[in-house]
């Protein structure tokens, strides 16, 4: 029988991990990545059995490759703090990871619910990220990648694709939409400037027009109501302000200087 370690990167998730770990009991190892919580996240993670690595933050791509170095076991499942395993998809991992002519990585597909429904338009279905399911040793992340990593699959196997969804909860409530479009916003502007790209205001106002345009009416979010124009505006936020952000970067506006003023005629 092989078995599976699970990896969980959190950061200041202690509302989130409980249940993130209660879905993933059934594997041979679950490892809590943290990135130093000022909460009860890791205090919760080891009274739950799982044995937690601190890692410093410096980028998500960074963050994964030494999330994944500490894996015992030949298969690896990352599950992040607001994603849920389902019974369905446990089922299926179990089967696969036996499998003699297995691939070496597979894509999950995965539920997204937010305000109050399930989001099926908008993207978020089946909402393929990267591969969740592998082989240790054969995924691999940019180091250098501080938010939407990018990945390499180190096999001649071809990516393989599951069918049954694990669930995400990508936000709490509304300000958590606004919270993830400046915190991730802030991380891309700083990719963007790793790659050299450059933006002023005007390209960032197009490029969140067009964010929205691409999630709402040809990702069909209209069709998923409110959530959907929500999700949508979010986007647009996010995306006007990385590129925004990044035109900040490169101004490197300064304030003018404001001299030590006295009373005029003193000495």
């Amino acid at each position: 029988m092989n078995k599976i370690s699970v990896y969980i990167i959190a950061y200041n998730e202690a509302e989130k991990i409980q249940s993130a770990i209660n879905s993933v009991l059934w594997a041979d190892e679950i490892i809590l990545a943290d990135s130093y919580s000022q909460d009860d996240t890791a205090v919760i993670a080891r009274d739950m059995g799982a044995r937690v690595v601190q890692i410093e933050f410096t980028g998500f791509g960074d963050l994964r490759n030494r999330a994944m170095a500490t894996c015992s076991h030949d298969w690896i499942f990352s599950l992040d703090a607001d994603e849920r395993c389902t019974p369905e998809a446990r089922d299926e991992i179990l089967t696969t990871i036996e499998l003699p002519e297995t691939a070496d990585a597979y894509y999950i597909p995965r539920r997204n619910f937010f305000m109050g429904q399930w989001i099926k338009y908008s993207g978020f279905y089946p909402d393929y990220r990267q591969p969740q399911l592998f082989k240790k040793g054969a995924l691999a992340f940019k180091n250098d990648d501080p938010v939407h990593e990018e990945y390499r699959i180190i096999s001649d196997k071809p990516v393989g694709y599951l069918k049954q969804p694990i669930w995400q909860f990508p936000y709490k409530n509304l300000e958590e939409v606004a919270h993830k479009a400046n915190k991730y916003s802030t991380l891309g502007a700083k990719k963007l400037q790793q790659r050299e790209r450059s933006a002023g205001m005007f390209t960032a106002l197009c490029r969140g027009l067009w964010s929205f345009f691409h999630m709402y009416i040809l990702k069909k979010g209209i069709l998923d109501g409110w959530p959907g124009l929500v999700i949508a505006i979010g986007n647009f936020e996010g995306t006007y302000y990385k590129y925004a952000k990044l035109h900040e970067l490169q101004a490197a506006w300064q304030p003018p200087v404001s001299p030590p003023l006295t009373r005029q005629g003193s000495k």
